[in-house]
């Protein structure tokens, strides 16, 4: 019942002018940063290990900075995915090196979690002419689960692969020329990473950017999505060279080294909620127990 509510709440909020859902977002994410304690403590400690220059003053600012723009790019879906095309259009400002992602050549795209990746991922579907791919996980709520399928599949060249559906469904889509809008900066568990800096930090991080890339015999381009007073800045960088290398973990660095550089120019709208260290090298402490 309550998810149904939310969700009317989110159709609600793409008749309003964005100035209105912004503020909206930044007492919601004020709200957030005051109740969701445990949360709070997580974005602490990410940003303490990634910039352990900044004063205690400064990481408590950028701490509510981060819930803000979070609570603000949430509810941007309710305009994201319910409101005219042409508006959501008008605010998704499409720009670089676009010619990156022109022809039928392969392509993944390297998105990393800043909050406006569903606007990129939108901005994409809806202003280029191509079939684009990206690998989704289930949400525990159904009622959830079946909105977000929804709205990232509103503008038809979108296509999402669940894991059940396998590496070679996914590589022979890519080989065939659709572009994978891949999202690989997460802690999935030991399992499936190797371990490389992230700031200094040797963190548990998914090869799948370069074994993608050379799976599907494609070029990497990244995609950057900032949050702007105008909706979304989704800007195409141009395609990688020497990548992806014989070298897994070297591949695997300096995807993490890139991400550095475009979290450093808006870092209080990285998803930092995310317990990023949260699996460690034998022998080193949980960094998130002694919060």
């Amino acid at each position: 019942m309550l998810s149904r509510f939310s969700l009317l709440l989110m159709r609600a909020m793409a008749y309003l002018p964005l100035g209105w859902v912004r503020a909206f977002g930044a007492v919601l994410g004020w709200l957030l940063y005051v109740v969701v304690v445990p949360r709070r403590r997580v974005v602490r400690t990410n940003l303490r290990l990634c910039f352990p220059q900044l004063s205690e003053a400064d990481i408590r600012w950028r701490t509510r900075r981060v819930f803000v723009h979070f609570a603000q790019a949430w509810l941007d879906r309710g305009w994201l995915w319910h409101g005219a095309p042409e508006v959501v259009r008008q605010r998704l400002a499409l720009c670089g090196a676009v010619h990156e992602l022109e022809g039928p050549d392969p392509v993944v795209i390297f998105a990393p979690h800043f909050v406006g990746l569903d606007a990129g991922w939108t901005a994409l579907t809806q202003q280029l002419p191509r079939h684009f791919t990206t690998i989704y996980t289930d949400q525990a709520n159904k009622v959830m689960d079946a909105w977000i399928l929804a709205g990232r599949q509103r503008f038809g060249s979108g296509r999402l692969f669940g894991r059940a559906d396998g590496v070679k469904t996914i590589v022979a889509a890519l080989r065939a020329g659709d572009p994978l809008y891949l999202l690989p900066d997460m802690n999935f568990g030991v399992q499936e990473s190797v371990f490389v800096p992230f700031y200094g930090v040797s963190t548990a991080t998914v090869p799948s950017l370069s074994r993608f890339a050379r799976l599907g015999r494609a070029k990497v381009v990244s995609v950057v999505t900032r949050l702007t007073p105008q909706g979304y800045a989704v800007e195409v960088m141009p395609a990688w060279s020497d990548f992806p290398t014989d070298d897994l973990l070297a591949d695997t660095a300096r995807m993490n080294a890139t991400l550095q550089t475009y979290i450093d120019s808006m870092p209080d709208q990285y998803y930092w909620v995310h317990k990023r260290f949260k699996d460690r090298p034998s022998g080193e402490a949980d960094v998130y127990r002694s919060m």
